[in-house]
Order: structure tokens, then C-alpha cells, then sequence
């Protein structure tokens, strides 16, 4: 057991590793693309590689009783909205704001989902008040520039990270009903068509320039979606929660990192403690809520040795 768990780490923070870096990705993409191109093509590459996975999934269990159902279809058509809403907020805001920033503020969505959560019914405890309160501090510092404003870039990622708490919201309640590779496949064909049609409406297409932002196409379709997608589902399977919270959390260090690296971005002090403090925030918002469940849980176990696992 013990082994999978580490596997399942070491799997997560690739993942992580390559999310965080696919801000650079998708910044050096629009060096020569427009963002719904750049977004369209991304997607449409995923799907193609995870296309395989579906079709395996599909002799394995048969043809019969296993096909594209309409829920799944009408369920994924929904995700792939928002998918599409997301991905394309964050694309744009990445022409207004670093990649640090993006990869931080994109990172609130841990804690927007138990917020937004409260109006589906679901239990947010302390921990994450807490969490959130130091997280929106901490962008605070990061995001305000010295007229008291915030950038417009910034905004759009928080609008963004809101999609992407939406999304989180989306994606257990469908998961648990429907083969999760088919609904990544049908949310990554939405997003594609989308965005490729947005693109055919606003951008110039052409192929040359298709071909300078090919690297990061590749990246950003096949290590992006197509890969991580694949190695977060693997790793989560057999994931801690705890551990889970933690790693994938480490994607805005990564980005920070790789903008650092890369793009040579450099962060204020202030910048810096703004990152630290949300980071902060993230991981609180996440652990309190993890570390009280297990609390409770050990209670009635030693009352009840036999009711519970």
C-alpha cells in the first residue's frame, strides 16, 4: 500500500510539474497565435491522445451497456463549457499578467470549491475561512499595483479560477456516475470546437505562424492535457488525500519557477511574501478540513471498534 501512495506522489508532482510549467507554454504560444487558436489546437491534441484511452476503455468493457450515454454526453457538453470559459480566461489574461501570477491566482480554485460549495449543501468548516482569508490577502500584495488597482490580467485569472472551482464541482459529480477518460475525451472535443471557432471569428490563421507556435501546441496539448490528465487519474486512484492537497498545490511554485527560469520574471518582496501567503492560505484550506474528518473518524472507531474501516 505504502508503494502505490509514493508512486502515486512521485506521479502527482509530475503533474503538477507540468501544469505549473504550461504557463510558459501557453505565453511563448501567443508569440505567434492568437489565445483561442493556441487554446483550440491545445485541446484538439488532447483529444487525440487521449482518444486511445477511450478506446481501449471500450473493448475492455464492451460495446453494450457502456456506450456514450446522453447524460454523460449532456453532463460533458456542460464541462466543456466551463472548461472552455476557463482555460480562455486564463489564455487572455496571460497577455495582461505574468506567469506567476497567473499560476497563484489560478491556484484560489482550491479554496473558491468549498465556497462555492455552500450552495450545493456542502460543509465548509473554519479552516477554510481561514485558508481563503490568508490566500486573499496574500493576493492582495501580489496583485495591487501602487495606484490601489488591480491589473486586468489578474482579474481574468480570478474570474478563471472561479470556472475552475466550478469545474472541480462538475467533475466529482460526474465522476462518480461515469467513466472519467470518456468525459475528459467529450469536455477536450467542446473546448477544441469552441475555441477554434472563436478563433475563425477573431484571429488571423495562419499556417507559418501555426507551425512557429508548434513546440508550444505540443506541449500544452500532448504533456498538458493529454499526459497530466492521464497521470492525475492514474494518481489519484491510490493518492492520499493529504499528500494530494499538498503536491498539486506546488503547480504556482512551478509556474513561478519555470516564468523565473524561462521568461526571466522576477517578483517584489512584497510579490514574493503575497505568493508565500497564498500558498499558505491553499494548503491550510485544504489540510484543517482533511485533519478534522480524520479526527472524527478515530472517535467512533475507538467506541465502536467493529462499525467502522
Amino acid at each position: 500500500m505504502k508503494s502505490s501512495a509514493y508512486r502515486a506522489d512521485v506521479l502527482m508532482l509530475i503533474t503538477a510539474l507540468i501544469w505549473g510549467s504550461t504557463f510558459v507554454a501557453q505565453t511563448k504560444g501567443m508569440e505567434h497565435i492568437g489565445p483561442f487558436l493556441y487554446t483550440g489546437l491545445r485541446f484538439l491534441l488532447g483529444a487525440m491522445a487521449i482518444l486511445p484511452l477511450v478506446l481501449l476503455a471500450r473493448a475492455r468493457t464492451g460495446a453494450v451497456g457502456h456506450r456514450f450515454s446522453w447524460p454523460m454526453v449532456l453532463g460533458s457538453l456542460v464541462l466543456g463549457l466551463v472548461l472552455t470559459l476557463g482555460i480562455n480566461l486564463q489564455q487572455i489574461g496571460l497577455m495582461f499578467t505574468t506567469v506567476t501570477n497567473s499560476g497563484f491566482i489560478t491556484g484560489l480554485y482550491v479554496i473558491l470549491v468549498p465556497v462555492f460549495g455552500l450552495f450545493i449543501g456542502m460543509r465548509t468548516g473554519l479552516g477554510t475561512w481561514a485558508g481563503a482569508a490568508l490566500a486573499l490577502a496574500g493576493m492582495l500584495l501580489l496583485s495591487v499595483n501602487a495606484d490601489y488597482s488591480i491589473a486586468r490580467g489578474d482579474w481574468l485569472q480570478l474570474t478563471g479560477a472561479a470556472c475552475w472551482a466550478i469545474h472541480v464541482l462538475l467533475v466529482s459529480s460526474l465522476a462518480s456516475r461515469f467513466d472519467p477518460v470518456r468525459v475528459a475525451f467529450l469536455q477536450f472535443v467542446v473546448c477544441a470546437a469552441i475555441s477554434l471557432m472563436l478563433a475563425l471569428i477573431f484571429e488571423p490563421i495562419a499556417w507559418p505562424s501555426i507551425v512557429l507556435a508548434g513546440p508550444a501546441i505540443l506541449y500544452g496539448g500532448l504533456l498538458a492535457v493529454g499526459i497530466g490528465f492521464t497521470l492525475q487519474v492514474v494518481a489519484q486512484r491510490d493518492a492520499i488525500a493529504s499528500h494530494a492537497a499538498v503536491i498539486l498545490s506546488l503547480e504556482a511554485v512551478f509556474a513561478a519557477l519555470a516564468g523565473w527560469l524561462i521568461l526571466g520574471e522576477t517578483l517584489s518582496v512584497r510579490g514574493f511574501i503575497g505568493c508565500c501567503m497564498m500558498l499558505a492560505g491553499m494548503l491550510i484550506a485544504q489540510l484543517v478540513p482533511l485533519y478534522l474528518e480524520r479526527r472524527r473518524a478515530l472517535v467512533p472507531v475507538q467506541q465502536e471498534p467493529a462499525g467502522h474501516h
